[in-house]
């Protein structure tokens, strides 16, 4: 093997052990009421999340959706397997609602029923 390709090995393999601390979210913790609390934003067409959505356990779930446009739009949420309605309702421009379901390891799914936003699915719960 090249000097080179040890040197650059070498060097992938510090940046990498220097960046997982940071590249690594925690696991999303229950409140004292043991809910766990997910803030979504919905812009034009897509939402965005402040909490990670990956490794979510089954149990209580507070969905906390925040309308950041100035139009009407919708939130419904569903089992992801069986497609069963978990919620749905609409928010006019800068509203706030908070959806509670109950998230089994079956997943949920989420949209805007009301603009065209594609299916988010949250399909790896424990």
């Amino acid at each position: 093997m090249s000097i080179f390709k040890r040197v650059t090995s070498v060097f992938l393999m510090l940046a990498a052990l220097i960046a997982a601390p940071f590249s690594t979210a925690a696991v999303l913790e229950p409140n004292e009421d043991g809910v766990r609390v997910i803030h979504l934003d919905q812009h034009g067409g897509h939402f965005s999340a402040k909490e990670t959505l990956a490794g979510l356990k089954a149990g209580e779930y507070e969905f906390v959706i925040t309308n950041k446009t100035n139009k009407l739009v919708g939130f419904q949420i569903q089992n992801f397997k069986t497609h069963e309605g978990l919620d749905m309702f609409p928010l006019e421009p800068g509203q706030t609602r908070i959806s509670r379901v109950t998230v089994t390891t079956d997943g949920v799914r989420f949209r805007c029923p009301i603009n065209p936003t594609p299916w988010y699915d949250i399909d790896n719960i424990n």
